[in-house]
């Protein structure tokens, strides 16, 4: 009896554990951000002598999908279009102008979501990852517009406040000191990568739902199928106790 209570408590623990790890590749890395890490990787092939045009392209299809979702389909057909045309310049011009538009679209999330902590603070964590990768580029540009565009995401981050554990360690958000520090970052970017808008008009927040698991997703929250996994099995683990020691009894 008491081995089979064991069993079904650790299959119960295991697939909880399995679903937090669901979970956890769900909201992936907030440190790092895949189209900064695609820019990356296709600057180490167009810097190689010949330029590698080929690889690079293969691995900017690794987001093109993505970017056609969020951005809509002209800044894919720029970059597969100057690849094609093996313009080493203009495909990474393409791929920064790329980057400012995936910080625009991360900032302009945190707006819509500014009263959701967890989701505000991943979705800048991804925008700050992104403009790291855009940091030396701006530097070249322009050393004060680095130091004002990093200065500008600290106190971003600060504006979101913290809700504490709690209570504890609790500070109240400043959407205004937010939308502050996000108009200065994308208006320096804007003018330093000489875009005429950094709207990105084909994102919509549906698809940020459909696409990216930020949602703070609880054992409480039974409107994903997903979350009845562990209180089934666990109610059955229940009936099955009981019927065991219904029918040992008998």
């Amino acid at each position: 009896m008491r081995k089979f209570i064991l069993a079904i408590i650790t299959l119960v623990i295991s697939v909880t554990c399995l679903q937090e790890q669901v979970y956890a590749y769900s909201y992936g890395d907030p440190n790092e951000e895949e189209a900064a890490e695609v820019y990356k990787e296709m600057l180490i092939k167009l810097n190689e002598t010949p330029p590698n045009y080929k690889d690079a392209g293969a691995i900017f299809d690794t987001i093109k999908e993505e970017l056609d979702m969020h951005m809509g389909t002209e800044p894919a057909k720029a970059v597969i279009t100057h690849l094609e045309n093996e313009d080493k310049e203009a495909v990474i011009r393409d791929m920064e102008k790329i980057l400012v538009l995936n910080i625009s679209r991360r900032l302009e999330n945190i707006d819509k979501n500014f009263e959701e902590y967890d989701t505000s603070k991943k979705l800048l964590a991804k925008a700050f990852a992104t403009y790291k990768a855009l940091s030396p580029v701006v530097e070249e540009k322009s050393s004060d517009a680095n130091q004002k565009i990093n200065d500008a995401f600290e106190t971003a981050l600060e504006s979101l406040g913290n809700p504490g554990l709690f209570g504890v360690g609790e500070k109240e958000s400043n959407y205004n000191g937010f939308m502050e520090n996000k108009d200065l970052i994308l208006t320096t970017l804007k003018d330093l990568f000489n875009m005429k808008s950094v709207e990105v008009g084909h994102f919509t927040e549906e698809d940020f739902e459909a696409s990216e698991t930020y949602k703070n997703e609880t054992w409480t929250d039974f409107s994903n199928l997903k979350n009845w996994i562990p209180l089934v099995l666990l109610l059955g683990a229940i009936a099955a106790v009981v019927m065991y020691v219904k029918r040992k009894n008998r």
